[in-house]
């Protein structure tokens, strides 16, 4: 089984609860890529900044599923693994979790927008995304988020984080915008094959056309007043046309 459809039937798996009533979910949007050299970034879906890194030669996939889902399934995030120990961690409603763990029961509500308001495209259409990568460089913690643009052949090509609700002042660094509630965050790290895994799940839709890519950057993200959001130099990206 390929990457792609391995990591795309675990990402099923973790959308739904365990009853075989409930059909695995596809996936709004796939993309399976090669990253290749920034200079040829209008020609290929994913480009690297940095190679040593995320090297010319490592691999990415970035799923999409649409709907709130009522379950995760740690035990499904190993299978495209074939065994290997990975890192990986879920950074939805500001919870983490690692393999043994599930997400904290008292993480705030992705329902809330910052302002503790519904968030305005509506309770219960929530968005699920999951990225994994391969071949880039071993126990390194990556923050990863959803962005504005394409990517193209500067690191900054790819605009601000995407935003459910846009914080006035950009670039935003505030915490109440700039949380993993409001935006997507898919911080991994890589195990010693270099491979990775991250997912998140809010409770909201994409607005059409405005989230283009995933941006990997050196370093975890950080949370602290002024320098919410910041995860360092963009050392890779991934053109992903989200659905909302």
């Amino acid at each position: 089984m390929s990457l792609a459809m391995a990591v795309t039937a675990a990402a099923a798996a973790s959308m739904v609860a365990v009853s075989p009533a409930v059909s695995p979910p596809c996936p709004a949007v796939m993309v399976h890529a090669t990253f290749a050299p920034a200079a040829q970034a209008r020609d290929h879906k994913a480009v690297t900044y940095d190679t040593k890194l995320v090297p010319v030669s490592a691999k990415v996939v970035v799923v999409e599923f649409l709907g709130k889902p009522r379950h995760y399934e740690n035990e499904h995030e190993h299978e495209y693994e074939h065994g290997h120990d990975h890192g990986h961690q879920h950074m939805g409603g500001a919870a983490r979790s690692t393999p043994t763990q599930s997400p904290s029961p008292q993480s705030p509500s992705p329902t809330q927008s910052p302002q503790g308001t519904q968030s305005p495209q509506g309770k219960g259409q929530g968005t699920f995304v999951g990225v994994w990568v391969r071949g880039v460089k071993a126990h390194h913690t990556f923050g990863v988020h959803v962005h504005t643009k394409p990517c193209g052949t500067m690191p900054d090509d790819s605009g601000p984080h995407y935003q459910n609700t846009k914080d006035p002042k950009q670039p935003s660094v505030n915490p109440k915008y700039a949380n993993p509630r409001n935006e997507v965050w898919l911080d991994l790290t890589t195990n010693g094959h270099g491979e990775g895994y991250a997912k998140a799940q809010v409770d909201w839709r994409f607005r059409d056309s405005e989230a283009r890519s995933v941006v990997i950057h050196e370093h975890a993200t950080a949370t602290g007043k002024g320098h919410a959001g910041m995860a360092g130099t963009r050392v890779a990206c991934v053109k992903v046309p989200f659905k909302g």
